[in-house]
């Protein structure tokens, strides 16, 4: 993995069937059942009813923290692919925050079920106090509001405990790489008050010199008092890292050969500074069997300081040389403010059991946004390259027609009611069915003219004056899912979704219209001999329209409107092989293709940037005993990706892959070591393709790590 996992974070009151991986010693499948990637009992609280997986019929996957461990996983980017149908990238990726796409199409990633603000100025993510992750695949607005038809990735934080234990792990590993974290979680003294910190440092040097460092930490509060549990918490986060907008550049329609994996095309001082805060509070007043009702609140304030090469289609290789390059200059502050105001009902009507979620959301985005583009020379040989700028004094930043640049401020209100039911009919057939009304507030207001720029009624953007537009729209949900036999449950579901094109990227046209999507799904969820095979199959289509989608038109950057369309099937296995062989796998085909671009009719039928045709995942685990002692685990596992496009074009592309990870570790009941093996086969591949180039993947690398827990 790019960098060393954070540290397996215990919760006193889970202990029970949390993995025995780290707190009890090795148990005979390595997870309990509550830890299986697909295990049909757990729950996702991104459903909002407490249902369980076996009864929801929807693409739903949680990702446990046992085997976030067991792999060596410590950022959100190397866990995904334990779920079906991701991969990273895809459009306004920048080379250094967290991007992905689910069946195609793009996901959004919620804290605790708080968005993170302004979805295009990405950010990256630590799995710092993370439980598990939570995957929603298709639309799922009728839930979160505004969100991309791809999906959802919810991470879920661990909450502090009655019982005082911490722990803490130190990883080192190639590349420079070191990362010490650490929990402690227990009673406060006072009676029903319980506290848990979790922090992380880590620091990298980086493949391909890409240096970074983070610094986190995490306090938080459970009081449990009357029938109320309230849940305070505060996050904060001090991100550095090293853009590379063009990894490998592009040459003959490939990322170009015969250069070192090292060879680089970025800036030598491009960086990129986060500054991230957010508190959360929520409240769970049981007021009855009846009635549970939540309150949940969130305050974000984000700030991001970038210089990054600029990501276009001009950039690109003629007669040896790299020409066209550019650079940003990006200072952008995010505030944000969440209210849910979200009763649950619980009842019968006749034999019929009901779990009513009803809801009210309010939501407050400001966003300031300071752009600034300025040439770069260019990089004389393509094939041993050395950016000419060394100082950022060298450069003159200019702000015209030919240059992107803006000085905005945005604003958005959002205000929302909906409703979802999960009907138990019978033991055997269970329905569920959604609804929410939005109504959206947007306004851009400018702070310079700049040329070039023009607003939804077609005129010129003017400093002062506000470009700004009301919608209001319906999403909604329905599926059924039935029990045909004790081992297998067909279900069929149809889900819309809605998202606003409020965002700091795309404000070339002012603030665009919504996008939706609309996804049918039909799949099969399977599982034997209690529970030790799980299979869940998939099948769907899912289209997009309306879709802000970066371009470059005569070598300036523009923001066109596209619609997509995704046809695929998917299935996810999880198997307790025998008693101490474990194995997880995933499979995904996707056919995505665009079905409309009335400002480029040539790429109907092209393959959307970033989606692959194939996915694949594979992850087994064998536990044993040397001598008589128990303990000793090895693993291994295959990741596969197809070809995939830097555009709508469809001219560049990145080749398939395969790389092998490998484990080799040692638990004990409250310590272990482990190292982990990255790409052991040391192939050369590239992770997403980007617009003038591409991600280059790790080569092989190895990280050792030594935890405990008490």
């Amino acid at each position: 993995m790019s960098t060393p996992w954070v540290s397996q974070l215990v919760n006193a009151q889970d202990a029970t069937n949390l993995s025995p991986i780290v707190v009890q010693g090795v148990a005979p499948t390595g997870y309990s059942q509550s830890d299986r990637a697909n295990g049909p009992k757990q729950k996702a609280s991104l459903g909002k009813t407490d249902t369980k997986l076996e009864d929801l019929p929807a693409s739903v996957q949680v990702i446990p923290r046992a085997l976030l461990s067991e792999q060596g996983a410590n950022m959100l980017r190397d866990a995904v692919y334990n779920a079906s149908g991701i991969n990273a990238g895809g459009q306004d990726s920048k080379g250094y925050y967290d991007h992905f796409l689910i069946r195609g199409l793009n996901a959004q990633v919620y804290s605790d079920g708080f968005s993170d603000g302004d979805q295009l100025s990405g950010l990256s993510h630590s799995l710092n106090g993370v439980e598990r992750i939570e995957i929603l695949e298709g639309p799922g607005s009728a839930l979160f509001g505004s969100g991309p038809p791809g999906g959802t990735i919810n991470i879920v934080h661990y909450t502090p405990s009655s019982t005082l234990h911490y722990g803490g792990s130190l990883q080192v590993g190639s590349f420079g790489t070191t990362t010490g974290s650490a929990y402690v979680t227990g009673p406060t003294g006072v009676n029903g008050l319980d506290y848990r910190i979790d922090a992380t440092v880590s620091h990298t040097d980086g493949f391909r010199d890409l240096v970074a460092r983070d610094r986190e930490v995490r306090p938080a509060f459970r009081w449990q008092w009357g029938n109320h549990v309230t849940d305070l918490a505060f996050d904060l986060r001090d991100i550095h890292e090293t853009p590379d907008s063009y990894g490998l550049i592009y040459f003959n329609g490939s990322p170009i050969r015969h250069v070192s994996d090292n060879a680089k095309y970025s800036s030598p001082f491009a960086t990129a500074h986060s500054d991230f805060f957010r508190t959360t509070l929520s409240d769970q007043w049981t007021v009855s069997d009846f009635l549970t009702i939540n309150n949940r609140f969130s305050f974000l304030h984000r700030t991001l300081d970038a210089i990054v090469n600029g990501d276009s289609a001009s950039t690109k290789v003629t007669n040896g040389q790299v020409v066209t390059r550019q650079l940003r200059d990006q200072d952008d502050k995010d505030r944000s403010i969440d209210y849910q105001f979200e009763p649950v009902w619980r009842f019968t009507t006749g034999s019929v059991q009901h779990t009513l979620l009803t809801g009210f959301e309010y939501q407050q985005q400001k966003l300031s946004s300071e752009r600034q583009t300025a040439d770069l020379p260019n990089i004389p040989d393509a094939f041993a390259p050395v950016p000419p700028e060394t100082s950022l004094s060298q450069v003159h930043f200019l702000c015209d027609a030919k240059h992107s640049c803006d000085n905005d401020r945005l604003g958005a209100r959002y205000y929302s009611v909906y409703a979802t039911d999960q009907i138990d009919v019978t033991d055997a057939l269970k329905i569920r069915a959604g609804v929410r009304q939005d109504v959206w507030n947007t306004a851009l207001t400018p702070r310079i003219t700049v040329p070039g720029r023009f607003g939804t009624d077609a005129k010129p953007l003017l400093a002062g004056v506000t470009d700004s537009r009301n919608d209001a729209p319906f999403s909604w949900n329905l599926g059924a899912l039935y029990k045909a036999l004790s081992w297998m449950s067909p279900y069929v579901g149809v889900s819309s979704s809605h998202l606003t094109n409020f965002n700091s990227e795309n404000t070339q046209n002012g603030v665009g219209a919504p996008e939706s999507a609309l996804q049918y799904e039909a799949g099969i969820k399977f599982a034997w001999f209690d529970d030790r095979v799980v299979l869940n199959t998939a099948a769907f289509d899912v289209k997009r329209n309306h879709v802000a989608t970066a371009t470059t038109i005569n070598g300036i950057e523009a923001v066109v409107f596209d619609s997509q369309k995704t046809r695929g099937e998917e299935a996810s296995a999880d198997v307790a092989v025998t008693d101490q062989w474990h194995l997880l796998a995933n499979v995904t085909h996707q056919d995505a293709f665009i079905t409309d671009n009335p400002q480029g009719i040539t790429s109907v039928g092209h393959r959307p940037q970033g989606a692959p045709d194939m996915l694949a995942n594979l992850w087994s685990t064998y536990s044993f005993r040397i001598g008589g002692i128990s303990g000793f685990r090895v693993g291994a596992g295959v990741n596969y990706q197809s070809k995939s496009y830097s555009d709508l074009t469809n001219v560049n592309s990145i080749p398939s892959y395969a790389i092998v990870n490998a484990l080799v570790g040692y638990e004990a009941p409250t310590w272990g070591v482990s190292v982990n093996i990255h790409n052991i086969n040391d192939r050369r591949y590239f992770i997403a393709a980007n617009v003038a180039g591409a991600y280059v993947g790790e080569p092989r690398s190895a990280f050792v790590n030594v935890h405990a827990n008490f």
